[in-house]
């Protein structure tokens, strides 16, 4: 059974448990698999486990945790395990365009549909518990696995970068994906008929 959870839910562990599991999956895990695959043309910052806590991405987080306020991301849950995550950052607050993100940390879970359920409910958390106008990702070319998804939940190309980034010293386009609300609507309207 896959799940979207709130660090704060009382099903789960505390967020900063949370946090911990995710510097696993980071730092420790011998399965490091998804960082060859998620943004791997930044390098992986050395952190402590501290430091890696105090990032303000986990603080803005754990600022909400409790709150009624839109999640900035959620844990993915498999079996009541946690096995992933799901994000979102301002693109702009202006237009209301986020860019959203996933990645199944335990390569024994992926090319199971996990990923797409997940990635699925998380655009529709943030299109139905926010004005969200937009969601969009960037990866890059090489990243099939994200580009299939992101096409599965609706989203479409919409800027190709050439030769934009390298990666394990070959060069790879970087890739633009969204989907608008109305494209978004239209898709549940299509399903629920």
């Amino acid at each position: 059974m896959l799940a979207l959870i709130d660090g704060a839910h009382p099903a789960n562990m505390s967020f900063r448990e949370d946090l911990d599991q995710i510097y696993y999956w980071h730092y420790e895990a011998e399965d490091r698999e998804h960082l060859r695959w998620n943004g791997p043309y930044k390098p992986l910052e050395p952190l402590t486990r501290e430091q890696f806590r105090m990032l303000p991405k986990y603080q803005e987080e754990l600022s909400v945790v409790g709150t009624a306020s839109p999640r900035h991301g959620l844990i993915i849950e498999i079996d009541g395990e946690l096995k992933g995550s799901v994000g979102r950052y301002w693109v702009s607050e202006v237009t209301n365009w986020f860019e959203i993100g996933i990645v199944i940390y335990d390569s024994r879970y992926w090319s199971n549909g996990y990923g797409s359920e997940a990635f699925q409910m998380w655009i529709d958390y943030l299109f139905t518990h926010m004005d969200t106008v937009r969601l969009g990702i960037g990866t890059w070319s090489g990243n099939e696995r994200m580009i299939k998804l992101a096409q599965r939940c609706g989203m479409i190309e919409e800027a190709r970068v050439r030769k934009a980034r390298i990666v394990r010293g070959e060069y790879y386009d970087a890739i633009k994906m969204g989907i608008l609300r109305e494209e978004w609507e239209a898709r549940k309207n299509a399903q629920e008929a």
